[in-house]
């Protein structure tokens, strides 16, 4: 299959990484801030290897059109699949959504590549969700391949991955607090996202709102700030984590009910893993359940939390292996 790059691009760092016959080789984390255009950034990676890949792909944080293009949604680049193989001298450039990669991946993750958070067993057969919060929410769901219904010849089915932009549906409020402090955001951004609250900026977003309603004055935290104050022991910082938690639960279960996810719910990006064992304490569970007439139905869909570092690289990978 010769030698790939392979390419995880969010609104924060870029992540490249070589693999061919033997497997994905070392990553490197680059600063998307740092260079001017993704161009600049594959250059300063592959500048210590002996000759380019024959192939490129990479995972945007961003959508990707039809015509080979992206952007990130988050970021400054632009892409263009056509002129990044021609400045780079690399023949063939594939752009994929992100979550487009990491859900190919779902089916191909161990379990050591997981942390399971409550739930019964997935069934067999069934969709999958994955969603995510970073610099951005990513959202996406796995679609098995069908059986034809009634001995219809629907011929071979294949495995899809949906792409979506579903880290920018309205965001709902399950109690009063949360109606406040989406009412806030709104006179702050207009439309409130899911990805205004559910994400890095969208935990800045919080805690600003809370402190707010609670008549405080608070420091300006980064995400990684507000994690770390939350446990030890800011009450504003606590609050802004509890309640990230209990949006994300009930995004979740949202797209759950949507994509009839009975084949499990995952949970990826860049926040969770470094929090694992308080997000898997925390009241995300409890509400990804709380959805009345259809608790029951949600109680019996297991979620999972990612812990394997780049999943987006398993599903470039595993559709470069099938061509």
């Amino acid at each position: 299959m010769g030698r790939w790059l392979l390419g995880d691009i969010g609104g924060t760092n870029a992540r490249f990484a070589l693999a061919g016959e033997g497997g994905i080789g070392p990553t490197a984390a680059l600063k998307v801030e740092d260079y001017p255009d993704p161009q600049m950034a594959i250059r300063r990676f592959l500048a210590e290897t002996e000759r380019p890949p024959e192939r490129a792909a990479l995972a945007i944080a961003g959508p990707v059109g039809d015509d080979g293009t992206a952007a990130l949604t988050n970021g400054p680049w632009r892409f263009d699949a056509g002129q990044l193989g021609d400045d780079l001298g690399i023949a063939s450039v594939s752009l994929l959504n992100d979550f487009q990669a990491v859900a190919w991946a779902l089916p191909r993750l161990a379990v050591d590549d997981l942390l399971k958070i409550g739930g019964g067993k997935a069934q067999a057969g069934k969709p999958l969700a994955v969603l995510g919060p970073g610099t951005g929410l990513g959202v996406a769901g796995y679609l098995p391949a069908l059986d034809a219904p009634l001995g219809q010849p629907w011929g071979e089915s294949r495995p899809r991955v949906l792409v979506t932009e579903g880290g920018h549906v309205t965001l709902a409020a399950a109690t009063q607090r949360e109606a406040d402090i989406i009412a806030l955001l709104r006179e702050r951004f207009g439309h409130v996202s899911a990805e205004r609250a559910i994400c890095g900026v969208g935990l800045v977003n919080l805690h600003g709102v809370i402190a707010e309603l609670e008549g405080q004055t608070v420091p300006e935290r980064s995400a990684a700030e507000i994690l770390e104050a939350a446990a030890t022991g800011c009450p504003i910082s606590a609050a802004a984590f509890e309640t990230f938690c209990d949006l994300l639960g009930t995004v979740a279960a949202d797209l759950a009910l949507s994509l009839g996810a009975e084949g499990g719910v995952y949970l990826a990006g860049g926040i969770l893993p470094r929090v694992s064992e308080r997000f898997a304490a925390s009241g995300f569970r409890r509400r990804f359940e709380d959805k009345g007439r259809f608790s029951g139905y949600l109680a019996a869909i297991p979620t999972w939390l990612i812990t394997r570092p780049n999943p987006a690289f398993l599903g470039l990978w595993s559709l470069l292996q099938e061509g």
